[in-house]
């Protein structure tokens, strides 16, 4: 999160094509390609350069910079939610995503795509508060207004470092932040200090409230608190709402019709029926369609040789009853069939 105190906007360029070909190269070795980061970085991408088909439904940044103040005043929660989603100029941008692409893909392989997202949502909204409520805090207690309470600040970067306390909570491991080593768990305290060292305009309260709400969310999920993630219920919901068509004519296109004419199976079921419209034959045991009169398997007629008939669902016994055919011209009749 950058601070930009006049809302203007500075640009260079260069850095774009930088952030395709990683991105790319980065999803091509992907078995499986996490569809929540791609979107993000797809969507911050997009805000930024504004394409023309776009355009009209892009809000200008000088309409949703975060600033405590407005939000407050004018209740503005557009400025709350959607001052993550743009960057100031190129490198503000490519450094960001960059950063999103390498803790995303991470945490939504080890998570699910549905998990990562609501995570995601809750990290915004609380890692946006927190801010808010430290502005105001400083505002009240210690009249700090032109510092933090009146300035201007957008990008995603407190929802980065947010989402750096959670990748990095149960590390026991050192790694290096600018050179410098320290304990992968506080390694985005010490982001925040040498990157407020080296990028005096970034937005340190935006940062801390990023850690915060991330430290706020991992106690959140460590408590006793059991049932299920109320944004994941939510987000799986209209994913459910979302392909419910589809599902709905997978099924419908392969369920199993049931058949009415044509080869039954072939086996004496319970008190001798085979079920409705078909009937058994007596000498083969083979069900046949309730449009035959002569069994297909065997050639004997459905009223001289058979017990059991079913005819229109109902079971009914035959006028009379005939004695089973020999084995020899049962097997001669079958060969008859089938040659």
């Amino acid at each position: 999160m950058a601070n930009f105190g006049e809302g203007r906007r500075r640009g260079t360029g260069g850095m774009l094509p930088l952030l395709a070909i990683s991105t790319v190269a980065e999803y091509y070795r992907l078995p499986w390609k996490p569809p929540v980061t791609a979107g993000l970085l797809a969507a911050n991408t997009l805000v930024y350069l504004r394409p023309a088909f776009l355009d009209p439904l892009i809000p200008h940044i000088s309409e949703v910079w975060f600033n405590p103040n407005l939000i407050l005043k004018h209740k503005d929660l557009r400025r709350f939610f959607l001052s993550a989603f743009y960057h100031l100029n190129e490198p503000h941008l490519v450094y960001n995503m960059m950063s999103l692409l390498w803790k995303g893909i991470k945490l939504e392989t080890s998570m699910g795509s549905t998990q990562f997202a609501s995570m995601v949502v809750t990290l915004l909204g609380m890692s946006q508060g927190v801010t808010l409520l430290l502005a105001k805090s400083l505002h009240v207690f210690f009249d700090y207004r032109r510092a933090y309470y009146h300035e201007y600040s957008v990008g995603f970067s407190g929802v980065l470092f947010a989402l750096k306390v959670v990748l990095n909570s149960q590390a026991e491991d050192y790694t290096s932040v600018y050179g410098v080593l320290v304990p992968t768990k506080y390694a985005a305290w010490a982001e925040l200090v040498l990157v407020q060292m080296f990028v005096p305009r970034a937005s340190f309260l935006g940062h801390l409230g990023g850690i915060l709400a991330g430290i706020l969310y991992m106690k959140m999920k460590s408590s006793s608190y059991s049932g299920s993630d109320p944004v994941a219920m939510v987000v799986r919901g209209v994913a459910r709402a979302v392909t419910w068509p589809l599902r709905f004519l997978n099924g419908l296109v392969g369920s199993r019709r049931r058949r009415i004419t044509g080869r039954g199976r072939v086996g004496r079921g319970q008190n001798g029926i085979a079920g409705a419209g078909i009937w058994r034959c007596q000498s083969c045991t083979f069900d046949n369609s309730g449009w035959e009169s002569v069994c297909e398997m065997c050639g004997s007629g459905r009223s001289g040789g058979n017990r059991w008939s079913v005819n229109q669902g109902q079971a009914h016994s035959s006028s009379s009853s005939s004695s089973d055919l020999p084995l020899d011209e049962l097997r001669r009749r079958r060969l008859e069939r089938f040659s």
